[in-house]
């Protein structure tokens, strides 16, 4: 086992979108693309209503996935799909040829993530699927001294598969740990690897000390991290093969070619991708 080497450190700045802000890390000037890894906005724990949220919009050729901390979510959308998944379940979709979503945080405090992870071309025009996921249903894994535990919620890490079917090799997990928690993770070396801390800190096999509102994206010069926590962590843990296709990414969808961002729209606009009940 050869643990990879941190590559790049990248801070979580703010970012507005519509009524919430929310911290974003990819794309950014520092990493603008992490094959397939598009898009990771981090929405810090707030207060709602219940009527805060990110009403009916549309998506195209990518999975956008919901990581809930905190709280609870409503999912809707044109395919006839609504369910609400709490704190510790996950909501992943494949928005395939395009559906249109409505994502409503329920009454009281909310934390979550979203990240977009890219479809490979052949199956950008998928019929769309939605898969919610609870945290009963997401099987975890202690570590040996019993300091971490990762909840894996797709392909397969420290010896547990996760139940969510993914279009690329993928693996997901998060990641809680506790003040002296120490883990050794093996992933693909092939794979692009990285971690995002909500909070807490770790410290990696070269050094490098992170802290909360960070993004740890790793070298591929290895077949697995460690880290050791120095403070109590709440974590993400992605890998995934690169797809090694053209991408456009542009408003909602994200295709391989212009043309195709100009077919999404029009589509949108022609109500192929279902219209608002």
């Amino acid at each position: 086992m050869k643990f990879r080497s941190v590559s790049q450190v990248v801070f979580a700045p703010a970012h507005q979108m519509g009524p919430l802000t929310v911290r974003q890390l990819l794309p950014s000037e520092e990493l603008p693309y992490l094959d397939p890894f598009v898009l990771l906005h981090h929405a810090p724990p707030k207060d709602f209503s219940g009527g805060a949220g990110v009403s009916w919009h549309p998506h195209r050729g990518f999975a956008p996935v919901t990581f809930i901390f905190k709280g609870g979510i409503r999912h809707r959308d044109t395919e006839g799909n609504d369910a609400t998944v709490m704190a510790g379940g996950t909501q992943w979709m494949h928005a395939g040829s395009g559906l249109l979503h409505d994502e409503t945080p329920i009454p009281g405090e909310t934390e979550l993530i979203q990240l977009w992870i890219n479809s490979p071309a052949r199956h950008k025009m998928d019929r769309p699927s939605y898969h919610p996921l609870t945290p009963e249903a997401t099987p975890a894994s202690i570590g040996p001294d019993r300091l971490v535990t990762l909840h894996v919620i797709a392909g397969e890490v420290s010896g547990l598969k996760g139940p969510i079917r993914t279009l690329s090799p993928i693996n997901a997990a998060t990641i809680e740990a506790k003040r002296g928690g120490r883990i050794d993770i093996a992933l693909p070396p092939t794979h692009n690897v990285f971690i995002y801390l909500l909070d807490g800190a770790l410290r990696f096999t070269d050094g490098t000390t992170v802290s909360g509102l960070h993004q740890v994206v790793f070298s591929a010069d290895g077949d697995a991290i460690h880290f050791e926590a120095l403070e109590d962590a709440q974590a993400l843990l992605m890998s995934g093969e690169p797809i090694g296709e053209a991408i456009v990414s542009y408003g909602p969808f994200v295709m391989n070619t212009e043309d195709e961002i100009r077919a999404a729209f029009r589509d949108y606009r022609n109500g192929a991708m279902g219209v608002v009940p």
